[in-house]
């Protein structure tokens, strides 16, 4: 199944108020989709700050679903950014774009667009962000890690539909205008249906079975995330889920978080009827992601490269979650493939696996550090377990909203009174190892993972 397990912090932040320096209106009118740019400083290159490449050839997504109806302008790709380039001198004050709404699947950041068989769309609003530059080539001496960029100032996205409102964070308005929003406009009708924990966008079309599910399943588990690690902060969340049909030999869920928002893209002939695999992979799906409200919504990471913390997190606590709905989940599978991988992944620091396009390192390698620290917490109190652990690490820095490596490392060390299982952790995560197997089975052992060691040195939950 192809999945997109976005990182919560893909914006710049910023330490005071930034001015707008390019405003943009993007409109649909039927079938036609425009972006209208209006610069508000001379200069001859503009950076999009959302350039991921597309999981499936690893290309740029823009120049298949953008035209630069302005004259004289390209599309150029420098390092990990698109850029709007002048042929000569600077980009002109004003430039338009016309596009089709891109669904591809992005590595590491959010779909462009979600698209509802009723014909409704969802635009993602931060992939009309921009930041000028003094020259194209100067792109490619920006960081992959946005937060990382001194941008100029903001970019202003005003979202119109001639054909009626548009719908942003469960409210229907004539237009939305957003500034660093992180998250979703919809055009066209799309019902809600709203209940106490979530208020729900089903595409029509989504298969009975999976529309039943996701109706009952999510409140359950929202409701449990926060019995176990305490109040999210934020207004009612919000689900959008849409379906691209039964495609033959397809399997497909992807999706990814924003702020109050869970997305969901269902495609195949492989999830058109119910089936067990199918039904374990979306419960951890929505398991996940909604963990996410608390670990790296209402408090998240200090920088992306410690992602570790709250992606380990959110897959350890979603696999701890998901028994409550359905008894006969076995956790252990999806863990013992994040110890597999992880073995594989933390010969090199993982902290930098973002700038190796290892992603999911920070998924196992989390995880695997969960499980050390679940372990320590239940020594200490028995059933505290990982949402125990993550809700003193949520209440301890919920004045400043950040969990920094070092915060969680020092968790570790009060809960454990074992400071050397925080120094191997640290190691692995800043260093690698060179036995890596070895290491695991070490923070395991002293910990207490009730674990066992198979003759080749593969490490099994037990």
């Amino acid at each position: 199944m192809a999945t997109l397990l976005a990182l919560c912090l893909l914006t710049p932040a910023h330490a005071a108020p930034q001015p707008v320096v390019a405003d943009v209106e993007v409109t649909r009118d039927g079938n036609s989709w425009i972006a209208d740019y209006h610069f508000s400083r001379a200069a001859p290159a503009w950076a999009f700050l959302h350039s991921a490449l597309a999981r499936e050839d690893r290309k740029p997504w823009r120049p298949r679903s953008w035209t630069i109806e302005t004259k004289g302008l390209r599309l150029e790709r420098h390092g990990w950014y698109d850029v709007l380039v002048s042929e000569r001198g600077n980009v002109p004050e004003r430039v338009r774009i016309r596009f089709t709404p891109s669904t591809l699947d992005l590595e590491a950041d959010y779909d462009p667009a979600l698209v509802f068989s009723d014909g409704a769309v969802a635009l993602f609003t931060d992939q009309f962000d921009v930041t000028p530059l003094p020259s194209a080539a100067a792109a490619a001496k920006l960081p992959i890690e946005l937060r990382n960029i001194d941008i100029a100032g903001l970019t202003r996205a005003t979202f119109r539909d001639r054909a009626g409102k548009v719908l942003h964070a469960g409210v229907r308005k004539d237009k939305v205008v957003t500034t660093e929003g992180r998250s979703y406009v919809l055009f066209g009708k799309g019902e809600v249906v709203s209940t106490a924990d979530i208020a729900a966008v089903l595409d029509p079309a989504l298969p009975k079975w999976l529309a039943d599910d996701l109706r009952t399943s999510t409140p359950r588990l929202l409701a449990l995330h926060r019995q176990l690690l305490g109040p999210r902060s934020g207004p009612k969340p919000m689900l959008m889920a849409s379906w691209a049909g039964p495609t033959p030999g397809r399997t497909s869920l992807g999706g990814s978080v924003l702020p109050g928002l869970v997305l969901m893209a269902f495609e195949g002939a492989g999830v058109a009827e119910r089936s067990q695999q199918a039904r374990d992979y979306m419960h951890w799906f929505v398991a996940h992601e909604t963990a996410h409200f608390w670990l790296g919504q209402t408090v998240d990471y200090d920088a992306a490269n410690h992602a570790w913390m709250t992606e380990g997190g959110a897959d350890l606590i979603a696999v701890r979650a998901i028994p409550s709905i359905d008894p006969a989940y076995d956790p252990r599978k999806r863990l013992n493939e994040a110890i597999a991988k992880c073995a594989g992944y933390a010969r090199r620091p993982v902290n930098s696996a973002n700038e190796r396009s290892e992603h999911d390192a920070y998924y196992a390698c989390g995880a695997v550090f969960g499980l050390v620290a679940e372990a320590a917490q239940n020594k200490r109190r028995p059933g505290g377990g990982i949402g125990g652990f993550w809700r003193s690490l949520i209440e301890a820095n919920r004045k400043d909203g950040v969990v920094s490596q070092a915060d969680w490392l020092a968790m570790l060390t009060q809960v454990s009174r074992d400071p050397t299982l925080a120094r191997d952790i640290r190691r692995l995560a800043e260093r690698g190892s060179d036995e890596p197997r070895r290491d695991i089975a070490s923070l395991f052992r002293r910990a207490g993972v009730a674990h066992d060691v198979a003759g080749s040195g593969e490490l099994r939950l037990r």
